[in-house]
């Protein structure tokens, strides 16, 4: 091998590497965990690109090229029912997408709740105040920190849109796709709701996790997408959410394409994934100003 092909396949090597450092896994919270969710029946099996998480949460961080970022940072929550976690075309290939517009990426493997309703909350905001407080590090504006979920994760994305406790974890702005929102058993994703409230969930817990009812002036900014023809969770959560977002007087947008069903993600096979990327592209620039 001459002298200039060993200096490319070092080069080569070297930029690999330099892009694999951007990726890392930190535990949420210091030590490696926190109290369990006292799960006591056993997991099943689930389908490949998807994972599982009951005592021990992290949060695998995605920076883009230095040199590309724009400040922002988005927590990813994947969806699953609160029963797995779809840690592929809604976690990992979200975050690489992100990653080639500049944002920076946070992919949360929060705690299953098996009926404890506040455990995955703890997560969702405990992700929140990590990105943060590290945004120096990982050249981000802490004030540009926003929330993306899809399905049960957009409930526990807008959870964090609605019930945040303080500016170390108030989202800037969130991003839900085919979001579970109400637990109005009319209207809910009834697996979701069992596995986070339980199946005797009093009243005021389905009052207090139906988010559109939890939806005030200091909500965040969001932007909704789904199918309309999304048998799984039906449009009226997206529409609960968005009407409430309104009313409030918070800036919103919501997109509902004519098909696609649910739990299509960032696979690409989504029927109108590009319209759905330009318009998301396009509004997350917006938060930032630009």
């Amino acid at each position: 091998m001459g002298r200039t092909m060993v200096l490319a396949a070092v080069l080569a090597v070297v930029s690999l590497c330099a892009e694999a450092q951007q990726r890392f896994v930190l535990p949420l919270y210091a030590g490696g965990g926190t109290e369990k969710n006292l799960q006591t029946t056993s997991v099943p099996s689930l389908p490949e690109g998807w994972t599982t998480c009951d005592s021990v949460p992290d949060v695998t961080i995605s920076l883009p090229q230095k040199e590309k970022a724009t400040g922002q940072l988005v927590v990813i929550c994947p969806g699953g029912g609160y029963g797995g976690l779809a840690i592929t075309h809604e976690g990992y290939m979200v975050a690489d997408w992100l990653n080639a517009r500049g944002i920076a990426a946070a992919i949360l493997r929060y705690r299953l709740p098996h009926g404890h309703w506040e455990i995955p909350l703890e997560d969702v905001l405990s992700a929140l105040e990590l990105a943060k407080a590290k945004a120096p590090e990982w050249n981000v504006d802490p004030a540009k920190v926003g929330v993306m979920g899809f399905s049960a994760g957009g409930h526990l994305a807008s959870t964090a849109l609605t019930h945040f406790t303080s500016p170390n974890n108030r989202p800037a702005f969130g991003i839900l796709v085919y979001p579970v929102i109400t637990m109005d058993e009319r209207y809910t994703h009834q697996g979701s709701r069992e596995n986070l409230i339980g199946k005797e969930g009093s009243a005021e817990l389905v009052h207090r996790f139906s988010n559109e009812a939890q939806v005030t002036k200091e909500t965040p900014p969001t932007f909704l997408a789904l199918s309309d023809d999304d048998e799984t969770v039906v449009p009226y959560n997206s529409i609960l959410f968005y009407n409430a977002l309104k009313t409030c007087g918070v800036p919103a947008e919501m997109h509902i394409y004519p098909s696609g069903g649910h739990g299509w993600g960032f696979r690409g096979d989504f029927p109108y994934a590009e319209e759905f990327y330009t318009a998301l592209a396009r509004w997350v620039r917006e938060q930032n100003g630009q």
